[in-house]
Formats: C-alpha cells, structure tokens, sequence
C-alpha cells in the first residue's frame, strides 16, 4: 500500500493536489521594479552592476542575490546593508502593486477545483502582505511558505518541500508555478511538476533548460488552459 504524506488525513488522504505558486514575476508584477530598486541600492554602495544581470538574478533571496552578483565574500561585508537599502526603494511602491493578469481568478478557478493553493515566496513581513493585497485571493490560499519560513530560499527545494508540507499534499500530486530559472531548479529538485511563465521575463528556453514541463505566457493564459491543471 503507497504510505501517504503524515498529513495526509488533513489534506484529504495521499491523492490530494496543491497547486504552488511563486508569487514575484508569477502573480504580481514585480519584476522589473526589483531590478531598478535593487540597480539604485548597489549605485547607493559603489557597485556597477548591469539592469541585465539584475534581472537574471530576481527570484534569489536578498543575502543569495549579493552573493551571486558580488561573491560571497564581498556579500558577507554588505549584503545586509544592500539588502535594506532595496528593501527601502521597493517599499515606496508596495501600496500600487499590480497583479498578472487572471492572478486572482485563476488562484480561485483551481481553489474551486479541488487543489490546495500554496504560496512559496522569497517575500516575507509587510512586502509580502503588499503582494497578497495585490492578487486579492486570500479566500482561495490554504497556506504560504515565505522567506520566515525556510532556511534556503529556492534554487533550494526548501521553499517548495516546506509548502507542500503545510497542506498535506506529495510531492507526486503538486504542480509549481515560476517564472525564473530559480523557481524551476527549486520545484525540479523538490520532485514536483514545473510550470514556467513567461510574464516574468525570462526566456522560453532557459525556463525548459532548468526544468519547466510547460510554458505559459502568464495567469490569464494558464487560466485558458485546462490541461495545464488536470482534473484528478
């Protein structure tokens, strides 16, 4: 007999679904407000460092994001301070966010379905709270894994591993939602489905490289798409 998840019971045995979700570039349009908050704060401490780079790096936690763009060694001297610095102009836009397109009908459409939906987010506290606002779906959310939750932020499978734990649910019956190559490696290395959106600006290709099944161009899409959630 398959030996279920320990939570099963409360997630409705082991053939319950969860359909997780990352939340920056995915379901709120935040992406290109991180690069230019987080170019500003890396100019603020002497760095040099291209928009391009910047946007291939969205979707790493803060200290991870220095890290990868400095060297861990430079990081360990002033990621805290870069980090607050961002932290700071990203705050000026937290009331005027705006979700994807579909964001909340299609986090509702698959509430109503049957799956548990399940943020994991490297977002954490006020800046998190701002999101959720913005995609207006609380009643559809049976849980979010944030960056208070987790050790390792993703690429790791730390972030996804912890959502799935929250409602219950294997990883064999969960699809992840992403769109950057950090979202994917993390629901790859979690042993989850991948899906990759395009709405975050990054790529067909690398998203398919580091392991999306499926590419959509957004939440308005995916919500068109019945395949891409099937039923159980």
């Amino acid at each position: 007999m398959e030996q279920g998840h320990p939570k099963d019971t409360a997630a409705g045995g082991p053939h319950g679904r969860a359909a997780v979700f990352d939340v920056d570039g995915s379901l709120v349009d935040t992406n290109h407000l991180h690069v230019v908050t987080w170019w500003e704060a890396f100019r603020q401490a002497g760095h040099r460092v291209s928009t391009h780079a910047l946007h291939r790096a969205i979707g790493l936690a803060s200290g991870d994001l220095v890290a990868h763009l400095l060297g861990r060694e430079r990081a360990d001297e002033e990621a805290d301070s870069i980090s607050a610095a961002h932290k700071a102009l990203y705050g000026q836009y937290l009331e005027r966010l705006a979700p994807m397109p579909d964001a909340g009908r299609l986090l509702r459409r698959l509430a109503g379905d049957g799956w548990k939906v399940v943020l994991a987010t490297s977002a954490g506290g006020h800046e998190l709270s701002a999101l959720r606002r913005a995609i207006d779906a609380d009643d559809a959310i049976a849980g979010t894994a944030s960056a208070d939750d987790v050790a390792e932020g993703k690429p790791a499978p730390e972030p996804v591993e912890r959502a799935l734990e929250l409602v219950g649910v294997a990883a064999e019956h969960a699809v992840f939602v992403g769109d950057t190559v950090w979202d994917m490696e993390a629901g790859s290395r979690a042993g989850v489905r991948c899906v990759g959106l395009l709405c975050g600006g990054i790529p067909r290709a690398d998203l398919e490289d580091a392991g999306a099944d499926s590419v959509y161009d957004d939440p308005a899409h995916l919500l068109a798409s019945p395949a891409a959630f099937p039923p159980g």
